[in-house]
């Protein structure tokens, strides 16, 4: 049951707290802690999957139970990142109060794609609050590098491009938070490019190969 989030506010249960179901009470709710309880709930998640449909974006299935995410752990955060390297982005799942960390694997048809990292000069190094604007086939994809995602988490400091059918990204505009604008035309996709803020054209990208040192 649930109190008037006010620090002055002082409740008195409604009624009789049987303590051996658990039930508790307390007068004002920043008490809680204090007398070590936990508001923890154990809520089933639930997953959609985007479809297509007439308003792209806007038609959505349960797949919560295929699946397997509908588990009734405590979790907390999730973080998406393409932890097998194959260009497809998996979930990670961290509970609260321990539990084992969960991991997701994406195994949806394989589509292409473009992971972009930043190099800022001007910028900060990781190039974190650039804006990247990329057109693709006619459509138009916006992505922010910001890599803190949910509760107490972080996702890699890569920007994921789900290309589909595409096998490129036709231009890529990345406004730095220099203030700088920077364009990039036909990109190829199926790999992951870092992008230098003091070069241009061609000799900006470079594209990172696993287990490959990279010049900084």
């Amino acid at each position: 049951m649930s109190q008037p989030s006010n620090r002055t506010a002082k409740v008195k249960a409604p009624g009789k707290v049987d303590a051996s179901l658990g039930e508790f009470w307390v007068e004002t709710p920043w008490d809680i802690f204090k007398q070590g309880h936990n508001l923890s709930c154990f809520e089933r998640k639930r997953a959609f999957l985007n479809v297509p449909g007439q308003v792209r974006g806007r038609d959505f299935v349960d797949i919560s139970f295929v699946s397997g995410a509908d588990n009734d752990s405590d979790g907390r955060c999730v973080v998406a990142g393409d932890f097998r390297n194959n260009g497809r982005l998996d979930l990670v799942l961290r509970q609260a109060g321990g539990g084992p960390v969960i991991l997701y694997e994406n195994d949806f048809p394989q589509r292409h794609y473009l992971k972009v990292s930043l190099r800022g000069r001007a910028s900060n190094a990781l190039g974190i609050g650039a804006r990247l604007t990329a057109l693709v086939r006619g459509q138009t994809l916006v992505r922010e590098m910001y890599p803190t995602n949910s509760y107490r988490s972080q996702m890699p400091n890569i920007v994921h491009l789900g290309l589909g059918e595409a096998n490129q990204v036709d231009r890529l505009s990345i406004r730095w938070p220099s203030g700088k604008v920077q364009e990039l035309t036909n990109l190829s996709a199926d790999r992951h490019i870092v992008v230098d803020e003091a070069k241009e054209g061609s000799a900006a990208v470079q594209v990172v190969v696993p287990g490959q040192t990279i010049q900084p």
